[in-house]
C-alpha cells in the first residue's frame, strides 16, 4: 500500500495520510477541488500555519557531531491511521481549529525531503502555533510509527521520541 488517506466523513476539516511516497510540500496545500483552494482556507480562519519535519544532515549534541545520511520509517498502519486522526480531532477540539493536516512518510526518507507534514488554521495565530507543536510532541510520543537513523560512518540508531520538539539533546 503506497499511500493510506485517512478520511472522516464525520469531520471533513481532518486530512490524515500516512504514504510511502516523497511528500511534495505544495501538495497538501491545494484542496483535490473544482476550486483548488488553500486545503487549510476557512473563512473563520485568521492564520494558517504548515510546519514541514525534514530529514536534516547533522546533529550536534555538545561537542559531538553526527552526520546522517538517512531516516527510515516504519509503522503499525491500522493503528497510526486511527491515532493519527484521533489526534486530529483532539487539535480542533483543544485548539478550537477549522482545519487540520497531518501526512506522515513512510519508508527511508533522505537528507532534505519532508518525513511529516502538519497544518493548521485557526482564527488567531496562537491557536495554530500551539496546535502544531503540539500535535508533533504527541505524534512522536504515542503515534506507532518509529524512525531508524543511519549514519554516514555505516551505524544505525533505532530513535526514541523526545518529550519536546525544542530539546536539542534528542533527535
Amino acid at each position: 500500500m503506497a499511500t493510506q488517506t485517512i478520511t472522516d466523513e464525520t469531520h471533513p476539516s481532518i486530512n490524515v495520510c500516512l504514504t510511502d511516497e516523497p511528500l511534495e510540500p505544495l501538495e497538501p496545500m491545494v484542496a483535490e477541488t473544482s476550486s483548488k483552494e488553500p486545503w487549510l482556507a476557512h473563512p473563520d480562519a485568521g492564520a494558517m500555519l504548515w510546519f514541514h519535519g525534514v530529514t536534516r544532515r547533522k546533529t550536534v549534541q555538545g561537542d559531538r557531531v553526527t552526520v546522517t545520511k538517512e531516516l527510515s520509517y516504519t509503522a503499525h498502519r491500522e493503528m497510526a491511521a486511527k491515532q493519527l486522526r484521533e489526534l486530529a480531532h483532539d487539535a480542533v477540539k483543544e485548539f478550537t481549529l477549522h482545519r487540520v493536516v497531518i501526512w506522515h512518510r513512510l519508508g527511508v526518507v533522505p537528507i532534505g525531503q519532508a518525513s511529516v507534514i502538519v497544518g493548521c488554521s485557526s482564527s488567531h495565530r496562537v491557536a495554530s502555533l500551539d496546535a502544531v507543536a503540539t500535535i508533533m510532541d504527541r505524534l512522536k510520543k504515542d503515534v506507532p510509527i518509529w524512525k531508524q537513523e543511519r549514519f554516514e560512518s555505516g551505524d544505525r540508531q533505532w530513535i526514541h521520541p523526545s518529550p519536546t520538539t525544542d530539546d536539542p539533546t534528542t533527535h
